[in-house]
């Protein structure tokens, strides 16, 4: 259960230096290849029926005889389990948790079968107008470059199992011979006749072998400084999440990458600043000691000008999965989530650093070590660093570009004006609303109105929407945080912390904590956004 931005999935064992040696594909490139399986899966159903039909419709009418009840029967059973197979194949690569590996090998061994299938149909009369031995290609070599292109596998995989499958044509040729049906003469002409598949079996291999080349290059390109990068965990607006491992130390991570043209919006220019102002603010989240900021490991700029930088894995989820999941917080659990909240923006306004996308899901609770409900602010790569008498943009966002979320953005943040701590502490009202409430301050159609709604709109009491009582103190003191004007909320995140220390509840406890997450540890396995 490890989690940074985006959803988690299944690990497999070892990475980076005591990983997959150089030949493996990445495993995210496996994932998506064992769908595409599924997908050919499907395809082959469909066109094994379509094919019926024609056989009936088209191919029986042009060739003027009628078939006996045997080859009807033979034909149809053939083409029933061929479509049977390729639908559970189907479904299995939907379902199934099994490795991405185990799923390719079990798509070759699809490909066998269904070759053997067309051979037999292919072969189950003599072809008319003297082709009976003559040279030529058939649907079974077609079959096996379209896997060889689609379904990515070593090549002297890729060239054993083509090698199998077209070897089906001779199988399906003695076959009717064997009933009877079809004296090709010497046993020689089988090799004559299917000469031009086996040489499309080479042609695979080579496929393949770009293929595979393709995918190590794509490893190759995600090797970051003393980090690799495995699979992808997850995609957001700002770019794409990837599990990593340190070469020397196998300490596990994430790498967050973010493109630059979300940065700047393709100027080159515009991209240029927005990497020395990413490097510039990176260097300063980096050295945030709050236990409770989500420690940055490292950050750095790829070839292709992608701004990347290395956290920390969490175990747990995130506020917003917690809220969704299992309702509403207590009030005394709120109150110890927000007081952890205010620990890291404590230290990161003392730093000129204002978060601007405070909201649940970059709010992660888990478990450290011995402690539960142990809380971690997410995404300090991409703050906005304020210095007195000087205003910029930053490397998040261009000029003209509102960085952070709606439902949880602070009034003077829309109107593009100067931003402080206090911004984060608007921010944080929101969250404490929704922790308490399930619901957001406000509901609005957009984000346009969400913004209009809270520029003008005063909000409700939480404990007016709330499914349970909540402290007068507690309810007073988020909406102070939710002022429009800055300086009638709280001055700053410590000055938050002491209020939310003083309200009247009993305090939240480890064991209560531990016991919430023996209770919902089985709920919570995979998380995401």
């Amino acid at each position: 259960m490890e989690r940074l931005i985006g959803p988690s999935v299944r690990t497999p064992a070892g990475t980076g230096a005591t990983g997959p040696g150089p030949r493996t594909l990445p495993q995210d490139l496996l994932h998506e290849a064992s769908r595409r399986l599924g997908i050919v899966a499907l395809l082959g159903a469909v066109l094994w029926f379509v094919s019926t039909v024609l056989e009936y419709l088209v191919i029986r009418s042009l060739a003027g005889r009628h078939p006996s009840w045997q080859e009807l029967l033979a034909h149809d059973s053939i083409a029933a389990v061929s479509i049977l197979v390729s639908l559970a194949l189907y479904r299995f690569t939907r379902v199934s948790r099994r490795e991405p590996r185990f799923m390719l090998d079990l798509g070759l061994v699809y490909l066998v079968f269904t070759a053997l299938g067309i051979a037999i149909l292919w072969h189950w009369q003599p072809l008319p107008g003297g082709w009976n031995v003559q040279p030529m290609f058939t649907w079974v070599g077609v079959v096996v470059l379209i896997f060889a292109a689609i379904i990515p596998n070593p090549p002297a995989k890729t060239a054993v199992v083509g090698f199998l499958a077209v070897s089906m044509n001779p199988v399906g040729m003695l076959l009717a011979k064997w009933r009877g049906a079809w004296d090709f003469g010497p046993v020689s002409n089988i090799l004559v006749m299917h000469y031009p598949d086996y040489l499309l079996v080479g042609v695979a291999a080579v496929i393949g072998h770009v293929v595979t080349r393709m995918g190590q290059q794509v490893r190759r390109a995600r090797e970051m400084g003393s980090y690799h990068v495995g699979e992808l965990l997850g995609r957001g607006g700002m770019g794409e999440v990837y599990r990593a491992t340190h070469r020397m130390l196998a300490r596990p991570a994430a790498i967050k990458l973010i493109r630059p043209e979300l940065l700047a919006n393709g100027d080159p220019a515009q991209t240029q600043l927005a990497i020395s102002r990413f490097k510039r603010e990176a260097e300063v989240a980096a050295n945030l000691q709050s236990p409770h900021t989500v420690a940055l490991y490292d950050f750095g700029v790829t070839d292709e000008q992608s701004l990347y930088f290395v956290m920390e894995m969490l175990d747990g989820l995130d506020l917003e999965q917690m809220v969704r999941k299992h309702g509403p917080l207590p009030p005394a659990r709120v109150v110890h989530i927000l007081c952890q909240v205010c620990n890291s923006l404590e230290e990161a306004h003392a730093r000129g650093l204002v978060h601007r996308d405070v909201k649940p899901a970059n709010i992660h609770v888990g478990r450290l070590g011995l402690q539960h409900d142990f809380v971690k602010v997410l995404d300090f790569g991409l703050v906005k660093q304020v210095e007195a008498g000087r205003r910029e943009g930053t490397a998040a966002t261009g000029d003209g570009m509102v960085p952070g979320t709606p439902d949880y953005m602070a009034p003077e943040m829309t109107l593009g004006r100067e931003i402080d701590g206090r911004a984060d502490i608007y921010a944080l009202g929101c969250v404490g609303f929704f922790a308490l409430t399930g619901r957001h301050v406000f509901e609005a159609a957009n984000a346009f109105h969400m913004i209009s709604r809270h520029l003008n709109d005063v909000p409700e009491l939480p404990s007016r929407v709330a499914s349970q009582p909540l402290p007068p103190e507690l309810d007073q003191l988020i909406l102070d945080c939710l002022a429009k004007d800055p300086g009638k909320r709280p001055q700053s995140a410590a000055e938050l912390s002491r209020r939310l220390a003083a309200v009247p509840v009993e305090p939240w406890s480890e064991a209560q904590a531990r016991e919430w997450w023996q209770a919902a540890g089985a709920a919570t396995q995979v998380t995401g956004e």
